[in-house]
């Protein structure tokens, strides 16, 4: 599972640098603010022009938001396969591309969707025929999304040497992403306000036009490595084999009992590790054979060295990644009651402008752009001046799980004061009633979880994408869109367990409690941390020289 020779050779063929970079992240904006005009608005979207319940309308977004973070991990898998990053990247740009197509269709022509009411009103639900095509629409959008986002990430990184330049690279890839967003959560929600559903497609279809068209001029230049094969058959392989030699007793020459891919692999590491001890018997040689296996007539009788090790980096890191999954399942939950709580709030600035309930969740996104594109310049610097010390990937990744706990909490001290002015001025007898209280106070812990969420984006993407075997580098910083995805569904799950088991998210929030639900997060948030605090402290850097020399750090 290590880089072959093929791969080393691809990697140091003249190209990649930083046009490559630049046409890389050209492509991920383009194709991130077309998502903007169907993902940004979605909840608006299904209650608005497809009369979709509140509550129902929720979870059909975290639904297909977990789609779009699980669809990542599975083309990853293509690219780290069979077929590479720049095929799997086109062809998921163009399935994009349908699917905005299609979401044109659906606002332009007036019997692919229900007639539409006032939000008070009784209204006439969506045909079979109307959701099939909403969701065959969502669906290739997401398909397209998802296909293009992390592995983007993985083949900008791979056009640069330098692990601090990838860094970097990772840093600016998540503000650029968050830019994107921006514009979708601000441009497009105000088009689709106040202008036209279509406008916004119209404009979403150029700019994935313009980002196919920048994907494909730097063809040429990318550095495009080879797909490796299946790593996953690898996997299968140390465990199968491992069983095997349960009973195979260890010769008494020590270190040259054991198989390597090459004579450089058998010099940097005559053995394995002694952690998970179990797996080293895969990688036993048997007596009569040579020390170096050939690569070419890989079996099921046995495995070097570095394929056992880089099956326990696997292992060691899953507990760590398995803590962000309640992290962005926590997130999901709070964008939703985002939407739901401004549409019955004052979302008023002055006389005139009335702020649209989708674009609060804009602020999230500013925040994580700006604490993003700051790390490396301002962030990390003054935090060695004023310490000393530098800060890591995983305690960037701690600050975001922190952040959420705090978000939590504020979105329940709102809605109780919410509630209680619906109470005061004897609003329950209105159907989703406004509350006279401002929907810019959201934006206080939706700042403070953007924040948040840029310490521990990048950092994420940057542990991964480090700390995996090389042969899994597109799949390492997929493996961030995973936990989302789950985090996604964990979240509808949330949301469909409270409404069943209790009162408090009922059509008409007014008549809710999302306060109590908001707590309960808070708690859960909180356990989980704790859960993410033994994990990181368990946790060992695989590479131990890198992680004294700070590349287990984030390059300042």
């Amino acid at each position: 599972m290590q880089l072959n020779e093929d791969t080393a050779q691809h990697a140091n063929n003249g190209k990649g640098g930083l046009l490559s970079c630049l046409l890389i992240l050209g492509t991920s904006l383009g194709l991130s603010i077309a998502s903007g005009a169907w993902y940004s608005n979605l909840i608006v979207f299904l209650i608005s022009e497809f009369n979709v319940k509140n509550i129902r309308a929720a979870q059909i977004n975290n639904i297909f938001s977990g789609l779009i973070n699980f669809f990542p991990f599975i083309a990853a898998i293509f690219a780290d396969c069979a077929f590479g990053s720049f095929f799997v990247t086109l062809i998921s740009s163009i399935i994009s591309l349908l699917g905005v197509v299609m979401f044109t269709f659906i606002v332009t022509i007036k019997s692919l969707k229900p007639p539409t009411c006032a939000l008070t009103s009784v209204c006439v639900p969506p045909t079979t025929m109307q959701y099939s095509v909403l969701y065959i629409a969502l669906t290739l959008a997401s398909l397209g999304l998802g296909g293009t986002r992390f592995i983007l990430a993985t083949m900008g990184a791979d056009q640069l040497d330098k692990p601090k330049q990838q860094a970097s690279f990772f840093n600016w890839f998540v503000c650029v992403l968050y830019i994107s967003w921006i514009i979708g959560y601000t441009l497009f929600i105000y088009i689709q306000t106040s202008v036209s559903w279509a406008l916004s497609f119209a404009i979403a279809l150029a700019a994935n036009v313009v980002a196919v068209i920048l994907f494909l001029l730097g063809s040429r230049i990318y550095r495009k490595l080879p797909p490796q094969g299946s790593p996953f058959t690898s996997i299968a392989r140390v465990f199968v084999v491992a069983f095997r030699n349960m009973k195979v007793v260890k010769p008494t020459h020590g270190e040259d009992c054991y198989l390597h891919e090459s004579e450089d692999a058998k010099l940097t590491s005559a053995a394995p590790t002694k952690s998970l001890r179990f797996l080293n018997r895969a990688a036993l040689r048997k007596q009569g054979d040579n020390h170096i296996m050939d690569t070419t007539t890989k079996s099921w009788s046995q495995c070097t060295v570095e394929e056992v090790e880089d099956l326990k980096k696997l292992i060691k890191i899953m507990p760590l990644w398995s803590s962000s999954i309640f992290l962005s399942g926590a997130i999901g939950v709070i964008i939703s009651f985002t939407v739901l709580m401004a549409l019955v709030m004052d979302r008023r600035v002055g006389s005139d402008m009335n702020i649209p309930a989708g674009t609060f969740t804009v602020v999230t996104l500013i925040f994580t752009a700006l604490t993003s594109s700051t790390l490396d310049r301002i962030i990390y610097p003054t935090y060695k001046k004023i310490t000393g010390k530098r800060l890591t990937y995983i305690q960037g990744i701690g600050l975001g799980h922190i952040s959420n706990i705090f978000g939590a909490i504020g979105f329940a001290l709102i809605e109780r004061r919410r509630l209680k002015l619906v109470e005061i001025y004897h609003l329950t007898d209105q159907p989703n009633a406004m509350a006279p209280l401002s929907a810019l106070w959201l934006v206080f812990p939706l700042a403070i979880m953007g924040i948040g969420e840029g310490f521990y984006f990048s950092p994420e993407v940057a542990l991964y994408y480090e700390e995996f075997p090389k042969s899994l580098r597109s799949t390492s910083t997929a493996m961030i869109s995973l936990h989302i995805a789950a985090g996604y569904y964990l979240s509808t799950a949330f949301i469909d367990l409270v409404g069943r088991t209790s009162a408090w998210l009922p059509n008409d929030i007014n008549y809710g409690r999302i306060d109590n639900a908001c707590w309960v997060l808070a708690i859960l948030t909180t356990l989980n941390f704790t859960y993410f605090l033994v994990c990181a402290i368990l946790y060992k850097p695989n590479n131990p020289d890198l992680s004294l020399n700070n590349g287990n750090n984030i390059n300042v």
